[in-house]
């Protein structure tokens, strides 16, 4: 299994985005979309520090987190990526977009890349994500790239699992 941290931090590229790694740059493009632990950012230096989080918890292995770049401008259109470390050989994908660019196929995009990655190079037998039941655009997401939604009794109410399933590590009877 190849689990993070890399030699060198994968950046995956498709259609007109790229999955990369998240530079002090990219602070202010991400403020409005920082959150660490369920806390939103309110300022580019709080946002910062919530970076500096996320990037210790990829150093110890816990997660890999991704900006979604439009490649054409190289900027960040939001983020996504492996949360809550790898128990049982899972993760947890996650992801969030800036308002102006929703809708227009990013996300498609960048959870296919993210999920490709997590089955084929960190070799997870399942990929698991929780939306609200009310996001209707993400559950439809999920369901597009074949996630399938699961009864889960940890979660609150107003929330909804789905996960994809690693074909290559069911075994045969």
């Amino acid at each position: 299994m190849k689990r993070p941290p890399y030699s060198i931090f994968p950046t995956l590229t498709n259609g007109n985005i790229s999955l990369r790694n998240i530079t002090a740059a990219d602070m202010p493009d991400l403020m409005e979309i920082s959150f660490y632990d369920t806390v939103q950012a309110t300022t580019v230096e709080i946002a910062a520090e919530m970076q500096n989080k996320i990037n210790k918890d990829y150093f110890e292995g816990n997660s890999v987190h991704w900006g979604i770049a439009d490649k054409a401008t190289n900027k960040i259109l939001g983020t996504c990526g492996y949360y809550r470390g790898f128990e049982n050989d899972d993760g947890e994908l996650g992801c969030v977009l800036l308002p102006e660019s929703q809708g227009k196929g990013y996300m498609t995009q960048a959870l296919s890349l993210a999920s490709d990655f997590g089955l084929k190079e960190m070799k997870l037998k399942r990929i698991w994500a929780v939306t609200n039941r009310d996001n209707h655009p993400a559950i439809k997401l999920l369901e597009r790239l074949k996630f399938k939604k699961i009864d889960s009794p940890k979660l609150e109410y107003q929330e909804v699992e789905f996960e994809l399933i690693n074909s290559t590590s069911i075994k045969p009877l």
